[in-house]
């Protein structure tokens, strides 16, 4: 009875696909997971001890609501020198509760109901339902394997509307590991600004990228700063998923708009994870980025030793040059990715997750994250490859 008073536009929603996995494996002893995209390093020694030390200080208070303007400096400075991208730490910056609240209250403060949303996927799960929440309407854009998950041009321009608002981009891409050459961004580029839309720019895996690959950002690009949002974070390239703190850069009158959205619902992000990632950026361009390089390394060699494992059990499997998954195709089983999925975890205890839970496109694929310890790698490859045999 009491769903009566529940909104329904929140109920169309439906749960994450990828939760029923988890709630499966944590019921078994012995299950790994290459389920969670989360780096499997711990928070540098020097980043947790500032967090620590700012506690015993007695720094326990709220902070301004876009965060504290060390922060948003350091912030300014890291996008500058690492990406040619320029935002005034006083107006152009909001420190948010990870990229995930950036995310959210983007949407909610450039979508109007009824507004149409293009998203290319496969892609990140919370793009459509963050699109939902704020009364819009989500329209996927395909991407393909055969062209390593780059959006096409005219794919996209094949899906504007006179509804049509806003684009999300998100390179390099959870959960293909696709990245966007320069070339492919300049084309997707042209079209936005021909058809005068706004870019939602995820940058979370902006650091993790290999082969000498650089993900540039659309918002670099000639006429495009105006129409674009920058969104990035600390969990991802430095550690700090727990600390939950993100970042958002566009011009004055968008971040004003979205502030007052942080104002209302958030008040500001922990002040202990503010001073952490202040540290985290001060000290990384002091040691030049040292951990960052640390830890993409690491990345890279499961990179390799993951892609090579799906090859060796028969498996197309694009080879990704960002971010910490691998999307190989199982449609040689004849299983669907939720029917894969589900017997892999049963029979052999190793959680992946189902390439349609990120879109149309992501269908006869599973996400499986390789950000985990070698051994533990090597022991599920070896799991998957004998429930292919027994297939």
């Amino acid at each position: 009875m009491s769903e009566r008073f529940v909104n329904p536009a929140i109920n169309a929603v439906p749960p994450s696909a990828i939760r029923r996995f988890f709630d499966v494996a944590a019921t078994m002893k012995d299950a790994i997971s290459l389920g969670v995209g989360e780096p499997d390093f711990v928070t540098p020694f020097p980043v947790r001890n500032s967090a620590i030390d700012s506690l015993l200080d007695g720094e326990t208070s709220y902070t301004t609501n876009a965060g504290i303007l060390p922060l948003r400096e350091e912030i300014s400075t890291y996008l500058k020198t690492r990406y040619r991208l320029d935002y005034s730490p006083a107006s152009e910056i909001l420190v948010t509760v990870g990229a995930s609240e950036a995310v959210d209250i983007a949407m909610r403060a450039l979508v109007r109901p009824g507004d149409e949303v293009l998203i290319p996927e496969p892609c990140y799960i919370s793009y459509q339902a963050c699109t939902l929440f704020a009364g819009g309407k989500p329209v996927f854009v395909p991407t393909y394997a055969e062209d390593g998950f780059e959006l096409r041009a005219e794919e996209l321009e094949q899906r504007i509307s006179p509804k049509t608002r806003a684009v999300v981009l998100s390179y390099p891409n959870n959960p293909t590991g696709g990245v966007m050459p320069l070339e492919k961004l300049r084309k997707a580029a042209e079209v936005i600004k021909r058809h005068d839309l706004f870019v939602i720019c995820d940058e979370i895996y902006s650091e993790l990228s290999y082969d000498d690959f650089t993900q540039e950002s659309i918002a670099s690009l000639p006429g495009m700063r105006e129409r674009s949002m920058v969104i990035s974070g600390f969990s991802k390239a430095f550690a700090m998923t727990g600390f939950r703190l993100g970042y958002l850069c566009a011009p004055e009158p968008i971040v004003a708009a979205v502030s007052r959205i942080h104002q209302y619902t958030i008040m500001c992000a922990s002040r202990q994870s503010q001073v952490a990632s202040y540290n985290a950026l001060k000290q990384g361009r002091e040691n030049g980025y040292e951990e960052i390089r640390r830890m993409r390394d690491s990345y890279d060699r499961r990179r390799r030793l993951t892609h090579q494992a799906f090859l060796d059990m028969g498996l197309e499997c694009f080879e990704p040059k960002g971010a910490f998954y691998m999307f190989p195709s199982i449609r040689k089983t004849g299983l669907s990715s939720t029917e894969f999925c589900d017997r892999l975890l049963r029979e052999k205890h190793v959680v992946t997750v189902p390439g349609s839970a990120f879109g149309p496109s992501g269908e006869g694929h599973i996400r499986c994250c390789y950000a985990t310890a070698t051994e533990k790698l090597l022991e599920a490859f070896a799991r998957m490859s004998d429930f292919l045999q027994d297939l």
